[in-house]
């Protein structure tokens, strides 16, 4: 078997990786501290599916945030392609912030 397998945890990693350098242009803090990705979801195919929301539903970069992390996540080397899926269920709020973000928002 010459077949390459990709470690999903290690990929997983590397993913958080790229989300981490995106930040959200009116906050100084990642979309992944700030608690906008809600679930990461790769298939056999190493697609990957980002689950995420945004501030708020009319948020100004609702049109090209999602682009951005589609683009970025497309960009690793493992990964086949990559969708966004945003959804305000359940609506962000600022208890989705980790400990980071807060620390860094001046909110602890």
């Amino acid at each position: 078997m010459s077949e390459t397998t990709i470690d999903t945890a290690e990929l997983g990693e590397k993913i958080v990786k790229v989300l981490k350098t995106i930040f959200d242009p009116e906050i100084p803090v990642d979309i992944y501290e700030l608690g906008l990705i809600y679930d990461v979801f790769v298939n056999e195919d190493y697609d990957v599916k980002i689950l995420m929301t945004l501030t708020t539903p009319n948020c100004p970069v609702a049109e090209t945030l999602p682009k951005e992390v589609e683009d970025k996540v497309r960009s690793l080397k493992d990964v086949n392609d990559a969708e966004v899926e945003i959804t305000f269920d359940p609506p962000w709020t600022q208890d989705l912030m980790s400990e980071e973000a807060k620390l860094e928002l001046g909110m602890l």
